[in-house]
Order: structure tokens, then C-alpha cells, then sequence
């Protein structure tokens, strides 16, 4: 029941929620991406590469899904 409901919630502003369904990438999947471009990028907080990250969302039609993490690292490298 919990987990319904958190994939039907509306966009949060957390981070995590942002990321984490069924749609989009799993914790250890966000972890990884966020690890890589952290080291890629370390100028940027993490906040910034968050929002990078949800721009490159929003630019492949609301989904992550089906892009490798190396292609989401590279949009995403692109935005920051």
C-alpha cells in the first residue's frame, strides 16, 4: 500500500522521491549516478547536479528510464 502511494504522488521537491519509481532509477542506480557525477563534477552541490538531473528528466519526456547511466551522465555533464 505504501509503496502505491509513493508512486502515485505527486512531483516532491525531495531529491529522492524525484528519482526513486518504478519509472524511473532504484536507489543503488541513483546512488551510482550521483557518486559519478559528483567526481566528474565536483564544483557542483548537490543540489545542482539534482536539478540537472531532473532537467535531463524533463527533456526525455519525464522518464529516465531506458537511458544508460553513462548517456544520463553525459546529458547531464551537458546542463552543468
Amino acid at each position: 500500500e505504501n509503496f502505491l502511494q509513493r508512486t502515485t504522488a505527486p512531483f516532491s521537491t525531495n531529491s529522492y522521491d524525484a528519482f526513486i519509481s518504478p519509472n524511473t532509477l532504484n536507489l543503488s542506480s541513483f546512488t551510482k549516478l550521483m557518486k559519478k557525477l559528483q567526481e566528474i563534477h565536483p564544483e557542483a552541490s548537490r543540489d545542482k547536479i539534482v536539478d540537472a538531473l531532473l532537467e535531463v528528466r524533463k527533456n526525455n519526456k519525464g522518464i529516465l528510464s531506458g537511458l544508460s547511466i553513462n548517456s544520463i551522465v553525459e546529458r547531464t555533464s551537458v546542463v552543468l
